[in-house]
């Protein structure tokens, strides 16, 4: 895999993109949040500087979930049995995407009450 064309890099990854977005029903819920908030940004005509603090914190949610995901979808296939160290690693990493969705909903909240 490594020393491949970009287009051939880019492609793995935008197939990756695309079996998430098949499999998890979490990665469509947050996409909808997300354009939620884009449409929030455009309605109020939001400064370029919360564009861009709106755009980060949704990209971590995202790129929190994907790496949740592919570790969930590892785990399972290495493991597919009950295993409680199994399950600590797959709740772990379901932390961390609630820690990153914590975080852009106080982003929003913030934006929110600035708008005001």
């Amino acid at each position: 895999m490594k020393n491949r064309p970009f287009h051939q890099r880019l492609s793995f990854a935008l197939a990756g993109l695309a079996t998430a977005w098949r499999r998890e029903r979490s990665l469509r819920a947050q996409s909808a949040v997300a354009v939620v908030a884009f449409l929030a940004l455009a309605l109020l005509r939001a400064p370029l500087l919360w564009w861009a603090v709106v755009v980060l914190a949704m990209a971590i949610v995202v790129a929190a979930e994907l790496f949740n995901s592919a570790l969930e979808a590892l785990a399972d296939h290495l493991h597919p049995d009950r295993h409680p160290e199994v399950g600590a690693i797959k709740d772990m990493a379901a932390g961390a995407v609630l820690v990153s969705s914590i975080g852009a909903a106080v982003v929003g909240a913030l934006f929110l009450w600035s708008a005001c």
